[in-house]
């Protein structure tokens, strides 16, 4: 008899990271603000070691700054970075071109702010498109309590999989054989802020 892993686990093959919105002047209103960049940080060096394509969101950047510098830092030279005014990065026609262009990409990993506004109208778009969404909730935060919850309750009974980053991170990983191993284990114990 053979057995075949649950579909739902993340793979490097078939998944994607998408960076909502993480940004200079937004962060710091957003509650627990350091622990989402923190949590991208080590979601960022996790799909450089597995080659896992990522995506980067920027809400009005004139007004709202550029992504975090310390998150910019990390990013692969060739990640496309998508300027929008809309809340959902489905109403940005390049992104939705780029993604559509990798037939590979069934799953994405959602990180970002906030929750219960562009994160929350991305990940129902791209649900709606047949994506499997996977929300790394401690990535993702907004600047009250109230509408990050409400937001996780809303995105879980709507088919989303709430997780962690290092449950993605291993889910990556898969194996204690794998190559990346020791450095996804050293990855998860660096200290929390």
């Amino acid at each position: 008899m053979t057995f075949e892993q649950n579909m739902t686990l993340l793979s490097p093959d078939n998944s994607a990271l998408l960076v909502i919105d993480i940004q200079e002047r937004l962060v710091p209103a957003i509650q627990d603000g350091d622990l989402v960049v923190w949590n991208a940080r080590q979601l960022i060096d996790g799909v450089k070691l597995f080659g896992v394509p990522i995506f980067v969101t920027e809400q009005y950047p004139q007004g709202l700054g550029a992504t975090m510098t310390e998150l910019k830092n990390r990013l692969p030279e060739n990640v496309a970075v998508f300027e929008k005014k809309t809340f959902s990065a489905c109403l940005v026609p390049e992104f939705l071109e780029t993604l559509r262009h990798s037939d590979a990409i069934q799953k994405l990993v959602l990180i970002g702010v906030e929750s219960h506004v562009c994160v929350l109208q991305t990940a129902l778009d791209l649900m709606s498109l047949g994506y499997e969404i996977h929300l790394a909730a401690d990535a993702t935060r907004s600047r009250f309590a109230d509408d990050y919850n409400f937001a996780l309750r809303r995105l879980e009974t709507s088919g989303c999989f709430l997780t962690t980053t290092e449950s993605i991170l291993f889910q990556w990983c898969r194996t204690a054989d794998n190559p990346h191993f020791k450095e996804i284990s050293r990855l998860v114990r660096r200290v929390k802020p």
